[in-house]
């Protein structure tokens, strides 16, 4: 039996180990979260950022196309101009207004330069006309430009310039007479603007033509690389050479750039060249941000379910505390019931010694108001007031022994407060007074300054301990005991001591003095000490089994005011 709940941590021995086995579940559980919200969200980004690339690409070559569609109008027109046709036909007198016509609309297209040639390549009029690098008297009839041209009508071919040794894109078309062709007209574009502003918003843009040899490009140094390998045999080395400045073209390779993670590549054909452009997007970004959203929403998720289990473990805790709570109340009233059934069973042992107290005053009041009476009838009116003045006394006594009575029996706990040590003492020598007499005890009390101490306490519970340890020692040491009660005082606590010299307790009696139902007495139920021990600690002391030559020692620790 015991008087106090067990703490949480003897009646559930292995939730510590059970929640040490959730918080690794709940670990594991999170990394792998973390894991899978990470891998999610890096192929949502990947998607993301090919969709995005796949975009971008498209719009760039919309505006590349829009850029040759804008010059490959030029030529056309220049072919049915009735200057250049007369010119072209033999006709040398508009030759110099038409130079001038041609470095106009040169600077108006941002074309690098306009050229015309006759049948055999030669050039006779230019925009450049008046520049040192013009190509007035220059023969480009090697020209594969030309060539194709004077065969077809129209041609193209991107290449670096004979004279410029700068890459572009020419633009040719052939000029037709009544008789036949007389000559061919050519428009030069250059990139150098567009390639700039490639390079300012993207990783990497290149245009392959079909042969996928790199003709445009945001990085000059890819330039005139071949994007594919070229069996042996397969290209002309010299025209290679002619054209774009190599007999052998160096292979490309888009995994050679700088990157953290492998850079994304979107191609969108170009019409109609039947070139493509080719957009390397960096997806460092993007996943970065990706990681960072996974990151943010794991987090959010793991304080959403820290806030779950918190939720949880509140209500867990509250019905605990609930649970803890009515038991404590049903401890507590245990505890009441108990120290109640110990005061009414101590009463019932004191009952006969204080009614002998309260019959020999009744007596003596009975004899006194008699004998008052017939010295009142004699007119010994003085002898008569003397005795009544005793029974008043001796009323005074039984009121005194029926309030201590009272007191002790009364159910119920109070407030601790400043008590005299002297009041529990002698509440407690009046209910044991008769069977200290009755035995023969040598009672031993206190020096009268230890008496006036005040300590903090209830009065009752301190005196209902009090006389349960006298009872034990009166029980103790029989007939002509000797019992002392001594007090004594510490930083904290005032210790009040009962010794007597009975025969003493064993060692196995001490191993089991505050353990529920041992007791060395044959009608004992075994309880007094371990209720006076509970009210004690109640109290914020402790009642404790003391070392003595012969006989026990028992000593209340009272906590000073």
């Amino acid at each position: 039996m015991e008087l106090t709940p067990k703490p949480a941590s003897s009646r559930q021995p292995g939730r510590r180990y059970l929640i040490a086995i959730l918080v690794c579940i709940a670990l594991l559980v999170g990394a792998m979260g973390l894991l899978v919200i990470d891998r999610t969200m890096r192929l949502s980004a990947l998607d993301e950022a090919r969709l995005a690339a796949q975009n971008e690409a498209a719009i760039l070559a919309a505006g590349l196309e829009s850029e040759l569609d804008k010059f490959s109008l030029v030529p056309l027109v220049l072919a049915r101009d009735p200057q250049v046709r007369s010119l072209m036909q033999g006709d040398r007198q508009p030759l110099a207004g038409l130079n001038q016509r041609l470095e106009q609309l040169a600077q108006q297209t941002g074309a690098a330069a306009i050229y015309l040639m006759d049948r055999d390549g030669q050039t006779l009029a230019a925009s450049n006309w008046n520049r040192p690098d013009s190509f007035i008297g220059s023969n480009y009839g090697f020209r594969s430009y030309f060539r194709s041209a004077w065969t077809s009508g129209v041609a193209s071919e991107f290449a670096l310039g004979t004279v410029s040794r700068r890459p572009g894109l020419y633009i040719t078309r052939r000029i037709d007479s009544p008789a036949g062709p007389v000559g061919v007209v050519a428009i030069k574009m250059e990139f150098d603007l567009l390639e700039a502003s490639w390079a300012k918003a993207t990783s990497g843009v290149y245009v392959t033509d079909s042969a996928g040899v790199i003709l445009v490009t945001s990085k000059p140094a890819w330039r005139f690389n071949a994007t594919r390998p070229n069996p042996p045999g397969k290209r002309d080395a010299a025209q290679d050479l002619r054209q774009f400045g190599k007999a052998e073209l160096a292979r490309f390779d888009p995994g050679a750039s700088e990157a953290a993670v492998p850079l994304i590549e979107s191609v969108h054909p170009v019409a109609p060249t039947g070139w493509d452009l080719h957009l390397l997007s960096d997806p460092s970004p993007s996943l970065a941000a990706a990681k960072a959203n996974g990151r943010l929403l794991f987090l959010l998720l793991l304080v959403l379910a820290g806030i779950a289990v918190t939720l949880a473990a509140i209500g867990i805790r509250r019905r605990e505390a609930r649970a803890e709570r009515m038991l404590n109340e049903r401890t507590t009233r245990l505890r009441d019931q108990l120290q109640q059934a110990n005061r009414l069973a101590t009463l019932g042992q004191i009952t006969a010694g204080v009614g002998h107290e309260i019959r020999q005053p009744v007596t003596a009041i009975r004899i006194l108001a008699e004998t008052g009476e017939r010295l009142g009838e004699r007119g010994a009116h003085d002898e008569a007031r003397a005795n009544f003045a005793k029974i008043a006394a001796l009323t005074d006594r039984i009121g005194t022994i029926t309030d201590e009575l009272r007191r002790f029996s009364r159910r119920g706990n109070r407030a601790p407060r400043n008590v005299p040590l002297r009041q529990v003492i002698d509440g407690a020598l009046l209910l044991l007074r008769d069977r200290i007499s009755q035995l023969g005890t040598d009672l031993v009390l206190p020096a009268e300054t230890a008496l006036d101490l005040l300590v903090r306490g209830e009065h009752v519970a301190l005196e209902q301990v009090l006389v349960n340890l006298l009872q034990n020692a009166l029980d103790a040491t029989g007939q002509e005991g000797t019992v002392t009660i001594e007090v004594t005082q510490d930083s904290q606590f005032s210790l009040l001591s009962v010794t007597d010299n009975g025969p003493g307790l064993a060692s196995e009696q001490r191993a089991t003095l505050f353990q529920p139902f041992a007791t060395t007495k044959p009608d004992g139920l075994g309880l007094g000490l371990v209720i006076s021990q509970d009210i004690m600690r109640g109290l914020g002391g402790d009642l404790v089994a003391g070392e003595a030559a012969t006989g026990g020692n028992f000593t209340m620790v009272i906590p000073r005011t």
